[in-house]
């Protein structure tokens, strides 16, 4: 299983944790906070190397960036890549998950 941390969100990641003066021990951790007719919502925060338990959670390393995911959460992360995008619209993370195509639902519009 794998999470790709795209060379331009690596650098981002690095940026803020640079920025924050967070401590070298400082991992990326991704999760998913729900979903429904909406499709999956992601979260991303900082978290320490020390907090890390092997017994609950998958480790990934990318680009010089260390990310967490529980492994329940890892399931559906499979292949899912985090960008960074810098655009007329704005900026920000971006996940891209093939497993969860979001399309709405029929009582939304979605379909």
């Amino acid at each position: 299983m794998s999470i790709t941390v795209t060379e331009v969100a690596a650098k981002q990641i690095s940026e803020v944790i640079a920025a924050q003066d967070m401590s070298e021990g400082t991992v990326v951790r991704m999760g998913i906070a729900g979903g429904g007719c909406s499709g999956l919502q992601y979260f991303l925060s900082f978290d320490e190397e020390s907090n890390i338990d092997l017994d609950v959670d998958a480790c990934y390393a990318q680009n010089g960036i260390k990310l967490v995911a529980s492994k329940k959460h890892a399931l559906h992360l499979d292949g899912t890549t985090i960008d960074y995008k810098d655009g007329p619209m704005g900026s920000g993370f971006a996940i891209d998950n093939p497993n969860y195509v979001n399309t709405g639902c029929p009582g939304c519009g979605g379909h």
